[in-house]
């Protein structure tokens, strides 16, 4: 890490570890923000968008099956910008039909969507706390790569950020060692039940910064600090449930979103990082406002396309759970109804009669079905 980088205020917070490498120890929260006219209205149209987008969850009928879809297409976005190639279609396959998908990269995803429900479960064991972080971390990096990496176990070695291929001495972001870093991580949770002085948006901004640069896991710390984001929204209650996707916008601007994290850590440059993160979310709230009522549009079509079909009162009850897992085989449509698997199968078929559901080619035994319309408002590829 080259310290003649760091402006002169920013340099104060470089320290040798006590194997003699430099390492960057941030301060502790909040920093001093300038509210200047930009930022007042990027902060106004941001707090504007998210609040709309509440109010359009609260008022849908079941804002659940909307956000258990958002959940996941922020899954496959959140763990593409860590190098995954999953798609959407790649997800809910592995979900309703593992033995016909190839795990993989897809692993990764639907262990990210696992560790969002976990943490964001009414009935959680544990509060808003270092030690939730760190169930989600396990869960994140359960069985798949990154498994080496402790999951659910904060460092005790020291990691680094730069190209491929780059050691300590040539690193981009040395973050602070093992010595240090228990201090900053009780720092960080002490201002997440502090009262804050700023915003609540700018302060989870703040939040998510400090997570990514104290860097507290070997592996994993990108998507534990998105899903912080998507945690802290919900906790301190600007959203009823998770619509908000933001690695939609950051996964094409990677570049840009890890520029904005490291300006700050080198030139102390909060006001751009706090423009890109308020930008990002008024861009995406009002994306996830327009997409939750047009899913909700869908959700009455295709429950009046199979209302009128033979007459049927099961067959909404498995369109409905096509909102939340958009795939579907005929084990899970008996397990969603409660039915035989004859039963199953002959609502699946209407369904299918309905073109609510697709057949597709399948590896596996059980037969394999898509919601194309529902996958397509998503915005699969």
């Amino acid at each position: 890490m080259r310290v003649e980088a760091f402006a002169d205020r920013q340099r104060d917070h470089v320290v040798r570890s006590d194997r003699g490498y430099p390492a960057f120890v941030p301060p502790k929260l909040p920093p001093e923000v300038d509210f200047d006219v930009a930022m007042v209205r990027r902060l106004s149209a941001a707090d504007r968008a998210v609040g709309q987008l509440a109010g359009v969850g609260r008022t849908l009928p079941n804002p659940y099956l909307l956000a258990q879809a958002m959940v996941r297409r922020e899954a496959v976005l959140s763990s593409r910008i860590e190098g995954t190639v999953a798609t959407l279609s790649d997800l809910v396959r592995y979900e309703v039909a593992p033995a016909a998908a190839s795990a993989g990269d897809v692993a990764e995803v639907y262990n990210y969507v696992a560790a969002v429900e976990h943490v964001l479960a009414p009935d959680r064991r544990l509060p808003l706390s270092l030690p939730l972080l760190r169930e989600a971390h396990g869960i994140l990096l359960s069985g798949v790569r990154g498994g080496y990496a402790t999951p659910g176990d904060f460092r005790r070695t020291q990691n680094w950020i730069g190209p491929p291929g780059c050691v300590l001495d040539t690193a981009t972001y040395v973050p602070p060692p093992p010595e240090h870093m228990w201090e900053c991580l009780d720092a960080f949770e002490k201002h997440l039940h502090a009262e804050h002085e700023l915003p609540p948006l700018i302060t989870i901004a703040c939040l998510h910064y400090q997570f990514e640069a104290i860097h507290p896991f070997i592996e994993g710390n990108g998507r534990v600090g998105r899903l912080l984001v998507a945690l802290l929204l919900v906790e301190w209650g600007l959203l009823p449930a998770p619509l908000l996707d933001l690695s939609a916008y950051l996964e094409p601007r990677r570049d840009e979103y890890y520029e904005r994290l490291l300006a700050v850590t080198v030139d102390g440059d909060w006001t751009g990082w706090l423009s890109f993160f308020l930008d990002v979310v008024a861009h995406q709230a009002a994306d996830a406002l327009h997409r939750a009522q047009a899913l909700q549009s869908l959700r009455e079509e295709l429950r009046g396309r199979v209302t009128n079909v033979r007459s049927s009162s099961l067959a909404p009850r498995l369109v409905d759970a096509l909102f939340e897992t958009p795939a579907m085989t005929i084990n899970r449509a008996a397990e969603v109804l409660g039915v035989t698997h004859r039963g199953a199968m002959l609502n699946v078929q209407r369904l299918v009669e309905a073109n609510v559901l697709t057949e597709v080619a399948s590896t596996a035994r059980a037969r394999l079905f898509l919601a194309d319309d529902v996958l397509r408002l998503l915005g699969e590829d």
